[in-house]
């Protein structure tokens, strides 16, 4: 395989995980209930009965993980903070051993030379929280707000980036439209408040974060081309209804101080899109796919139908494989908002992969490589195109709980055995590793 293109040297390489994921440790040290808690042990709810109860065990073996991530050469790791275990109820008293844990994380992260990149919520909301109506409540956004200050409080003499949400298009969707993810809801378009709430409460942790001193601050949104399925009136329609749900309404309110799904809605109060678009320094976009939409059948309850994408290799997890798409997206983005985008960094990109131990002991993830390989190619195509991206990291360091999917499927550079749970570095590690070196 041929090295890769030459990145910029100010270029942010890093690895991406989440709390629930991969710490485990779920009742330990003052640590409250979260909504996966709760989903995780409702029967039926993950494939095979499996939990975050354990995960990798991150809580205790983070030393190693570090360490790891130090022999991997990146400039920066991407992880979440438990808001469970800053404050337990989700609001008022403040956990100082929750503080304690993820203050150590940091300080060995500055020791070793590695950007702690801090996402204050990856969907692991306080039980407390949920049982006062989640998202859907507006006082949630202000609650956010408030652990926003507590955890820069503790952490901001370290840490210069902050990501406020990830990916709100996946929690309002499956937490609270579909009920595939926790809190489990099955609102279709009721849930629709949860996206201005979420937003609500990304633009006053921006500037709670402001007002503790922090130099960077972005969200991360999952973000798709969307593709029509034909050039057919009605699936170019519904091609647009859906890259207003999964794309638009996520960016416009926070780029443009626009929402057009909620113009109207109740949720929406004076003064709200001016917080909410408050400005940002950089914009995370986790890229995994294309999406191919046509018009739904007579029927349906949704305006449009996802088709597969034939002729594409697919992940483990049947997502198709594109590339190009990433490019598409970048440029897409860059052309869509022009002077309102500011820099970006892909801040998750990966894919699960079956990956099988070799007798020796070796993890032979080719697919994973190649993955990585034609992503990073096609990033620094739309590079060249013009568009301002800062970093890529890679989800995921370790495999680990893949939230209904359990334990089924893998995306680590890490092997984790959850038996044992022995760290085994795959060949994409390596690869990485060696790819690293190559651009310094």
């Amino acid at each position: 395989m041929d090295a890769l293109p030459s990145f910029p040297s100010s270029f942010v390489w890093g690895v991406s995980t989440a709390a629930y994921q991969i710490e485990g440790a779920v009742t330990e040290d003052g640590r409250g209930a979260s909504i996966w808690d709760t989903f995780a042990h409702t029967p039926g709810r993950v494939r095979d009965g499996d939990t975050g109860d354990v995960a990798c065990d991150h809580y205790h073996r983070w030393p190693e993980d570090v360490a790891l991530l130090s022999e991997l050469g990146v400039d920066a790791y991407r992880f979440s903070i438990a808001w469970p275990r800053i404050q337990p109820a989700g609001a008022g008293p403040v956990n100082p051993k929750g503080l304690d844990f993820y203050d150590r994380l940091v300080d060995e992260l500055v020791a070793r030379g590695i950007a702690a990149v801090p996402t204050l919520f990856h969907w692991d909301l306080p039980q407390a929280l949920e049982d006062a109506g989640g998202w859907l409540n507006r006082e949630t956004s202000y609650r956010f707000a408030e652990y926003a200050a507590v955890v820069a409080d503790r952490l901001g003499d370290r840490v210069s980036r902050w990501i406020t949400l990830n990916e709100p298009i996946v929690h309002m969707a499956q937490g609270y439209a579909f009920g595939t993810h926790a809190p489990g809801r099955e609102l279709m378009f009721d849930a629709l408040p949860v996206a201005h709430h979420q937003l609500l409460g990304h633009g006053l942790a921006v500037r709670a974060l402001r007002a503790s001193g922090a130099a960077e601050v972005m969200i991360t949104n999952n973000c798709t081309p969307v593709v029509p399925a034909s050039d057919a009136e009605a699936d170019l329609a519904a091609a647009a209804v859906y890259d207003g749900f999964h794309n638009r309404l996520f960016l416009d309110p926070v780029l443009l101080g626009e929402s057009p799904l909620l113009d109207g809605a109740p949720c929406v109060r004076d003064g709200d899109r001016e917080i909410i678009a408050t400005p940002l320094d950089a914009l995370g976009i986790n890229y995994y796919n294309p999406t191919r939409v046509a018009a739904a059948p007579d029927g349906s309850p949704l305006p449009f139908e996802m088709l597969p994408i034939e002729g594409v290799p697919t992940t483990a997890f049947g997502w198709p494989v594109v590339p190009g798409g990433l490019r598409d997206l970048l440029v897409g983005l860059r052309d869509r908002y022009a002077g309102a985008l500011p820099p970006i960094h892909i801040t998750e990109s990966g894919c699960s992969t079956v990956d099988e131990v070799s007798p020796a002991g070796r993890i032979h993830d080719t697919a994973r490589v190649e993955y990585l390989d034609g992503h990073l190619r096609a990033l620094h195509q739309a590079m060249a195109e013009g568009v301002d991206v800062r970093g890529y990291f890679v989800w995921s360091l370790l495999d680990n709980f893949e939230w209904a999917e359990g334990y089924q499927q893998r995306f680590g550079l890490v092997r984790v055995d959850y038996d044992t749970q022995r760290r085994t570095p795959k060949d994409s590690f390596a690869w990485l590793r060696a790819a690293l070196r190559d651009q310094r």
